[in-house]
């Protein structure tokens, strides 16, 4: 819908925000940056960088400074209340089975009807999925829903981590180690007049949420994504091996950089005996080579001696790693600067 920060309206310096619900054509306040909503469910997000690797500053900041009320409130509003839910056991993964389908009937429960365009509620309604009536399919349905879940999944991964367009990939003549999600240049998956479904099914199937400034070029503004899946020589990542990523010197951060493990199965982040699988400049205590680069390493076990580097990853499972940039500078653009490939190393 929208961003705020140095990506917003308020250029980073803060100030009052309304969100209006769909339909809305009263009269709008002066004193806003105004977002108008589609629905009436509405996710808001705040990212703070950690100070000296530490996010104390961040959230107390954020506790500070953020308030949310109803407008008719804003003369006399509640007082905020913070709940921690760091470490919290909480399932975000869409399924994969039937259940899908019970969501998305959840969802058009909850929304007015104009959420959705009249031909995807037709489509829904041949399910049996209509506002205001009960979804209850027989056996026969269920069995074929489930199934249909099930494909509709398999198709959106195999889009996603092994994509044939080559417009995803980063450096595709020679290395299609690194590919983006955002190739379309856009957060609503236009391509020229219309709508590029593909586009829009592999990067939803991995990340759900998307903003504009995280589909657009904005030298030293907001942020910039490139995911791996497979390793130099094609072969997917192995939960069960040991892996090098070299970074060159002068990554092109103005803020900071990071890596982050996924689970491919759940799209989450990896579940090890690490807190966070994943490193970054902010945080401290990468180290870095003579030269300035950095040579980062995923696996079971810790490499002797690169403990401050290392990533741990989990035998069985298939990983998914994304190189964030946060303030990318125009090296990252011109692509005169660019991440190594991953190689085994045992």
């Amino acid at each position: 819908m929208g961003d705020i920060g140095n990506a917003g309206p308020d250029k980073g310096k803060g100030g009052k925000f309304l969100i209006l619900p769909p339909g809305y054509n009263g009269d709008v306040p002066k004193g806003y940056h105004v977002f108008r909503s589609q629905t009436y469910g509405v996710w808001f997000i705040l990212r703070g960088f950690l100070v000296d690797g530490d996010t104390a500053p961040a959230v107390a900041n954020i506790k500070k400074n953020t308030r949310i009320y109803p407008l008719a409130k804003a003369n006399n509003p509640a007082k905020m209340e913070f709940k921690n839910v760091s470490g919290k056991v909480h399932n975000t993964i869409h399924a994969n089975n039937f259940h899908f389908f019970e969501e998305i009937n959840s969802l058009i429960q909850e929304e007015h009807k104009d959420a959705i365009k009249a031909d995807e509620r037709g489509r829904l309604a041949l399910l049996g999925i209509i506002k205001g009536q009960k979804f209850n399919p027989d056996k026969r349905k269920r069995n074929t829903l489930n199934e249909a879940a099930l494909v509709g999944a398999t198709i959106a991964r195999s889009m996603t981590f092994a994509c044939r367009d080559e417009i995803v990939y980063f450096y595709p003549k020679d290395d299609r180690t690194w590919f983006s999600s955002f190739a379309i240049g856009n957060h609503e998956f236009m391509e020229d007049e219309w709508l590029n479904l593909d586009a829009r099914v592999q990067f939803m199937y991995n990340a759900i949420g998307i903003t504009p400034a995280m589909a657009i070029a904005m030298p030293g503004i907001g942020s910039q994504y490139a995911a791996a899946v497979r390793d130099a020589k094609g072969k997917y990542l192995d939960g069960s091996k040991t892996y090098k990523l070299t970074l060159p010197k002068n990554v092109p951060a103005k803020d900071f950089w990071s890596i982050v493990l996924y689970d491919t199965q759940t799209r989450s982040m990896l579940q090890t005996d690490q807190q966070f699988p994943s490193l970054n400049s902010e945080r401290g205590g990468v180290e870095h080579n003579t030269d300035g680069s950095f040579d980062i390493y995923f696996g079971p076990k810790t490499p002797e001696g690169k403990e401050n580097n290392w990533i741990q990853t989990v035998p069985g499972k298939g990983f998914m790693l994304i190189l964030r940039l946060y303030g990318p500078l125009e090296p990252w653009f011109d692509k005169t600067w660019r991440p190594g490939k991953i190689e085994l190393i045992q």
